[in-house]
């Protein structure tokens, strides 16, 4: 069925399209969601359209089930993790997380109740409304605390088995009488068994709702209260089959396939690369491969470890062996054995056998280039994949024992870089740093041009191994995406790249690659282009002596800063004393006049001096490393002392605590309470230290760079048939629309050879071509050069990074001096002019704050930024135009 049958996703497209959708995320999660966890566009949207069913669909069923289809690595379990805390704000309380594997069940529960792991998904403190807020475990809801997030973590089997098997202090049916839940269901394609048996068995729906199975007992459950949700969340929905269609033609609300997913740039790069090598030794290209990465992030100070999976067909040998055999304990002896006696020879051959163009061979070059010897290089691979550094989870031993270890290899103290399975890990193994996984056995499954079973599961491995290490250089790269996609020649290219090694098979690779593309892992069509400066151009003085003005990336110097950033001072830090008396009170019909005042709830606002002392502030601060004192000189370098922090204005004292609470909890706050207090706030603010200190900015004055220096020819790449705009990557010369054409060679006013630019670029280099007559009329000079990455400015408010598309030159004679303008523009189609609304505001917000210290004599410079272009939107036009035919007044 195509997106257009889904009625509930059809009509949230079309809202989508006309901007009805809600735009703002409610704070209640954007406050609670871990800040370490930026919110990405398409996770935004679908709190949005969840937002929007919950509110304002008319056509709300209740109880509600959704079906939310994200991309592995999307962060599906982040917005499981928002839903929560908005539906708390709904009145929600009681939740069951379950799914089909006990390591995702781990996993989760990790993400959601431990707050010392890397992955855990809310902030330090959540406060909804007036209210902190706690995220608890809990067996059953009887009994449960209302104020509080309760969460039951189960698998789908347990929660079946529990539910009609129920014992003492365990979950049971009677828990959902009279009680709203919210059921969130991942990987939640394995609930369809009894949907899919429809297809097999003559039984009718309401026969198959009454056999006791795990679809049923959930079908149970969330049928007990009208306002119960069932949240369903999963990468591979099978949608194509028309039973499991029709069950979520009303229930589908998003669909970011990994189609979308890999075209925005937040997965790996798939590489496949075949070797006729032995097994050993496809397994030793792999290890030299991750440890090339190793160096090239150490080179930019990135501590980053490259893991290696090594994939098995068989746990345990069969009866019937053959040469495609593999037992992955049997290939991790092997494996270890040839890294105890590895020597400089067996990298030699390696070296030998790679092409000449290959990844393997720039791999050797950097060792040599780098000074490291093949003897060298020898001892590193001996330690990073000595036997202690690897690890097995195909025995159901293994797997409970070495879980956690597979689960956090991307923390710093996680040493492991070789992972040998079988199919422990084909789903819910969220992993970020596996850059290489080496396919040890032969074999085909692919029949009558079908793909295989084998082949989908290891494409889909592939899926979920394409996963985004997030890195940056610096804060003018995205943090989240593929940096690297256009600059072909950037070494770091292949630490966004993911390597499957595969024995020389083509027609396998060919099923594989099918299979990838049925996933949309693989681009169909990506091509380099050439992007060529015009020779004459070359020739001219303009860009033999011309000059481009940008502006520069700064960081505050931490001897500007004195004292805690206003935010932070004008902030009120609010705390509940909860201890049970509300309860209590409300359980006494009549009581004494003088009780019911020690029981009256009141609030009370101090500052944090006059609440609880220099001492108790002093020992919170000894509590917490972050606030040794050499550590707040790097933030503050003026600050003279511990003392200081505490007791001046412009740090500690006058932070404000309003405490809430009975008359009788605030004669009765103990030390230990006040001390969890304080440090509660110091470990709040510590973040927003670190964020003050290492402030960026974008300097208002500009300083000159050679235009020589600045525009060069480049390579880049372009995927032709996928992403949102299907014109870019062609040639103005041979467009896929006809209206695009233009022979940009003919055209002295452009820079370059071609445009390979979007449909809303090419047109306003066509307005560039309507427009050329008049310009001449009044400039001697005119240039427009197309802008590939060639130069960056930096928003000054917090030197967010803007890469204007075009750049335009005009320079007159005046009387005295040469008068040269520099305006920046870009177009900008209609589905981005909002999202990128800030990029204009700095854009237009130059010419009239800007800077240049020029030492040129006889020339003066006008920077112009001008509104975005766009061709389809009549008042955007408008505006450009007016501001553009300025420049000829």
């Amino acid at each position: 069925m195509s997106n257009e049958q889904f009625e509930l996703l059809n009509n949230l497209n079309s809202l989508k399209k006309m901007d009805m959708l809600p735009k703002e995320i409610p704070d209640s999660i954007l406050e609670n969601i871990n800040p370490d966890f930026e919110l990405r566009e398409y996770q935004k949207e679908a709190f949005s359209r969840f937002i929007f069913y919950m509110e304002k669909y008319n056509e709300r069923e209740k109880p509600s089930q959704l079906l939310f289809q994200m991309a592995t690595g999307s962060g599906k379990t982040l917005v499981m993790a928002g839903s929560i805390l908005y539906l708390y704000e709904l009145g929600y309380r009681n939740f069951i997380f379950f799914v089909n594997s006990t390591n995702i069940i781990e996993k989760t529960r990790t993400n959601f109740l431990n707050e010392e792991s890397n992955k855990y998904l809310f902030n330090s403190r959540i406060k909804i409304g007036n209210r902190f807020v706690t995220v608890n475990e809990v067996d059953n809801f009887q009994g449960v605390n209302e104020n509080e997030i309760n969460i039951h973590f189960t698998t789908t089997q347990g929660l079946h088995h529990r539910m009609n098997n129920p014992k003492e202090n365990s979950i049971t049916y009677e828990d959902f009488i009279d009680q709203k839940i919210v059921m969130l269901s991942d990987e939640a394609h394995h609930l369809n068994a009894e949907t899919k048996a429809l297809k097999k068995k003559k039984l009718n729906q309401n026969e198959f709702r009454e056999l006791l199975s795990w679809e049923s007992t959930v079908n149970r459950i969330f049928s007990s209260n009208k306002e119960n949700l069932l949240l369903e969340f999963t990468a591979t929905a099978e949608l194509t089959e028309e039973v499991i269609a029709n069950k979520y033609k009303n229930k589908l609300i998003y669909d970011y396939n990994l189609k979308k997913f890999y075209v925005h740039k937040f997965s790996k790069e798939v590489k496949v690369l075949q070797a006729n090598l032995p097994t050993i030794e496809r397994a030793l290209q792999a290890i030299v491969l991750s440890q090339y990465r190793y160096k090239l992030f150490a080179d930019h100070n990135k501590i980053i470890k490259p893991v290696v999976m090594f994939k098995a067909n068989y746990i345990n040998p069969p009866k019937r062996l053959d040469e495609n055999t593999v037992v992955s304990s049997e290939f991790k002896e092997e494996f270890i054995k040839k890294i105890d006696n590895l020597n400089a020879a067996d990298l030699q051959g390696i070296r030998e056998n790679s092409e000449e163009d290959s990844i393997i061979k720039k791999a050797f070059d950097y060792f040599e280039q780098s000074g490291t010897t093949l003897e060298n290089l020898v001892m590193q691979l001996k330690l990073a994949f000595s036997e202690d550094k690897c690890i097995s989870v195909d025995s159901s031993q293994e797997n409970k024992r070495n879980q956690i270890i597979i689960n956090s290899l991307e923390d710093n103290n996680n040493q492991i870089r070789a992972v040998f399975a079988v199919d422990s890990l084909n789903e819910g193994w969220d992993v970020l740093n596996l850059f290489d996984i080496v396919r040890l056995y032969d074999t085909r499954d692919s029949r009558n041009g079908q793909v295989g079973k084998t082949t989908m599961a290891e494409a889909q491995l592939i899926g979920r191994g394409a996963r985004y290490f997030p890195f940056q250089l610096d804060r003018s790269q995205p943090l989240y995406n593929r940096k690297y996609d256009d600059d072909l020649e950037n070494p770091l290219r292949v630490c966004e790249e993911l390597y499957y090694h595969s024995s020389h098979n083509p027609r396998y690779i060919q099923e594989l690659n099918k299979a990838l593309d049925t996933i949309g892992i693989k681009p169909s069509n990506t091509v380099q282009r050439n992007l060529i400066l015009k020779e004459d151009f070359k020739k001219s003085d303009f860009y033999k002596l011309g000059v481009i003005w940008v502006n520069e990336l700064k960081t505050i110097n931490n001897s500007e800063i004195v004292g805690l950033a206003n935010k932070i001072k004008e902030k009120t830090f609010k705390f509940s004393l909860n201890t049970g008396f509300t309860s209590e009170h409300s359980l006494i019909k009549e009581r004494p006049e003088d009780l019911d005042q020690d029981y009256e709830v009141v609030e009370k606002t101090e500052k944090i001096l006059s609440w609880f002392g220099g001492s108790i502030i002093r020992k919170a601060l000894q509590r917490n490393p972050f606030y040794n004192f050499t550590n707040l000189k790097t933030h503050y370098s003026n600050l003279k002392s511990i003392s200081e922090f505490i007791s001046s204005k412009e740090y500690l004292s006058n932070l404000r605590v309003e405490l809430t609470g009975t008359k009788k909890q605030f004669t009765s706050i103990n030390p230990e309470q006040k001390l969890n207090i304080v440090s509660h706030i110091l470990k709040d603010i510590s973040k927003d230290i670190t964020k003050d200190s290492n402030k960026k900015y974008g300097s208002k004055t500009f300083t000159a760079q050679g235009i020589k220096h600045v525009f060069k020819d480049k390579v880049l790449n372009f995927n032709l048939s996928d992403g949102e705009d299907g014109e870019k990557g062609f040639p103005m010369k041979d467009p896929k629309v006809p209206s695009n054409y233009l022979d940009l060679n003919a055209e002295e006013w452009y820079a370059f050879k071609e445009d390979f630019g979007t449909s809303e670029e090419k047109k306003l280099v066509l307005f560039m071509k309507s427009a050329y007559e008049e310009l001449k009329k009044i400039y001697s000079e005119i240039y427009l050069l197309r802008n590939e990455r060639h130069f960056k400015l930096y928003r000054y408010s917090d030197g967010k990074v803007v890469e204007p598309d075009y750049v335009l030159f005009l320079a007159k004679k005046g009387e005295t001096k040469q008068l040269i303008y520099q305006v920046f523009i870009e177009p900008k189609g209609g589905h981005l002019l909002e999202k990128d609304a800030w990029k204009e505001e700095f854009i237009k917000e130059i010419k009239n704050d800007y800077e240049v210290k020029t030492i040129f004599q006889n020339k003066d410079y006008n920077l112009i930024g001008l509104p975005f272009y766009n061709n389809e939107d009549v008042n955007k036009k408008e505006e450009f135009k007016n501001e553009f035919y300025n420049l000829m007044i």
